[in-house]
């Protein structure tokens, strides 16, 4: 593919991400026929095919005979599984990964502590009822619903696909106790910034990546 081709099929790949985001089309909806595409874009359909083919590659998309093209869902198509072998083959990028998520956990904490209105962390309270899960697992899902709580989409969406890259790697979870991440909670309750900043050090000194 000449450096020409490649720049026309990635301003239709744009073009067909803007039209899922003028449509209001979400995962499992499905994407207008090559046809109406080709029209909308004014592109030959061979071109909307190729691109069309290419977003399947990568699982963005899937086909079904008889039924049309439709979206799939990032987080369940299994991309970050594949390709993170090769995005994080040194030692360097896999570090870089986690201190951006560390910086990124680390700003939730903050914004959390700054907010000037009352912090509704009810749900990360709820997540202390369940005893059940294993201290790796309940460490995963209080970060998870740490951010969430900043109530912003792009953050939390940032965060997740840094998350899935790093939790393709393999880490030990030293912490045989909930206390820490109680005290972090408590931390955040009392909008005690530094404390809770101390607090998610000390759980982090815990979890070691094997890098």
């Amino acid at each position: 593919m000449t450096s020409s081709q490649t720049k026309v099929y990635l301003e239709i790949v744009k073009k067909i991400r803007l039209i899922i985001q003028e449509d209001g089309l979400k995962a499992g909806d499905r994407l207008p026929s090559e046809r109406e595409l080709s029209a909308r874009l004014n592109v030959g359909r061979s071109s909307v095919r190729e691109a069309l083919r290419s977003l399947e590659l990568v699982g963005l998309i899937e086909t079904r005979r008889g039924e049309g093209t439709f979206i799939r869902n990032f987080y369940e198509n299994g991309l970050v599984q594949l390709i993170a072998p090769f995005v994080l083959q040194d030692e360097k990028t896999r570090q870089d990964l986690l201190q951006v998520k560390e910086l990124l956990e680390k700003d939730a904490i903050r914004v959390l502590c700054q907010k000037e209105a009352e912090n509704n962390l009810e749900a990360l309270q709820n997540i202390f009822s369940d005893e059940q899960s294993s201290i790796s697992v309940f460490h995963q899902i209080f970060l998870k619903t740490l951010v969430e709580q900043v109530d912003n989409y792009l953050m939390y969406r940032v965060w997740m696909i840094v998350h899935d890259y790093a939790s393709t790697l393999s880490y030990d979870v030293h912490l045989n106790a909930r206390e820490l991440h109680e005290k972090l909670y408590i931390a955040l309750q009392n909008k005690q910034e530094q404390t809770a900043l101390e607090f998610y050090d000390a759980i982090m000194e815990n979890i070691q990546f094997h890098l």
